[in-house]
């Protein structure tokens, strides 16, 4: 059976974050993930993780500038410094909260942007990153979003993701794969699985088209929970979806799929 991480930015978010670790304790999770922790020391982060026993598995680098519609600048030319700080920063935060993974968000090239310079930048600082993250035995994730959530996002593709994995060619680089993102964008779920299992990091997961918990909609979870086990996949599978109602209410689905 799979191994599920609660994603606090997500879920239990009728509460304040700091609370939302004792909550997913209870609910039964060992592991969580989060977008983003930088908003608060990262003491206080390890102590929450640490008073409720729980693991963190992933989080993202800082975004960029949010109020100005950023959504991650490792393709942006000319931010190149800047990335390095995040890059840093992110380890920092890595060490003090034992995480195993970070995700560099590509972001969005301005409107008639010279696509191959972007393509560069993200490759060149995918290596930077993957390198300095080696020194410290941690693996950096890619993951492509899909355009009708997220139109002009430089990642949409399993495809795409994985020639950028090959052509930055450090063995410490993954492709997150979000079967939401993957149904939406392409399909074909299950395919690009068995194809690409070997070479993803770390997997997640919702509903589709309304990105609520995997019980509803078109993606048949219990075949793909199943396939993960057959496939040997032994990492994390993320629960990034906005639940229905209160988070405790619809976890039942932890049961249902995988029985």
């Amino acid at each position: 059976m799979p191994k599920f991480a609660a994603n606090l930015s997500m879920m239990f978010n009728e509460t304040p974050f700091p609370e939302r670790f004792a909550r997913a304790a209870k609910a039964g999770f060992s592991a969580v993930e989060f977008l983003f922790p930088y908003d608060y020391p990262p003491d206080e982060v390890a102590g929450w993780l640490k008073s409720n026993r729980l693991e963190n598995v992933l989080f993202n680098l800082a975004p960029g500038n949010v109020a100005a519609k950023e959504w991650g600048i490792t393709s942006l030319p000319g931010r190149e410094e800047e990335f390095r700080a995040q890059v840093a920063t992110a380890i920092d935060y890595a060490k003090a909260l034992g995480t195993p993974r970070l995700l560099a968000m590509a972001g969005y090239p301005p409107a008639g942007a010279d696509l191959a310079l972007h393509h560069r930048t993200f490759v060149q600082n995918l290596r930077y990153a993957a390198q300095e993250m080696a020194k410290h035995g941690l693996t950096l994730l890619i993951e492509p979003l899909n355009p009708r959530d997220m139109p002009g996002f430089f990642l949409n593709n399993q495809a795409q993701a994985h020639a950028i994995r090959e052509e930055v060619n450090e063995p410490n680089l993954k492709v997150q794969m979000d079967f939401y993102h993957v149904q939406v964008t392409e399909g074909d779920c299950a395919v690009k699985l068995k194809k690409y299992v070997a070479q993803i990091g770390h997997i997640q997961i919702a509903g589709a088209p309304d990105r609520h918990e995997p019980d509803e909609g078109e993606l048949n979870y219990r075949y793909l929970f199943g396939l993960l086990d057959e496939l040997g996949y032994s990492g994390w599978v993320g629960c990034e979806y906005r639940p229905r109602g209160r988070t405790e209410d619809g976890l039942g689905w932890m049961k249902t799929l995988t029985e």
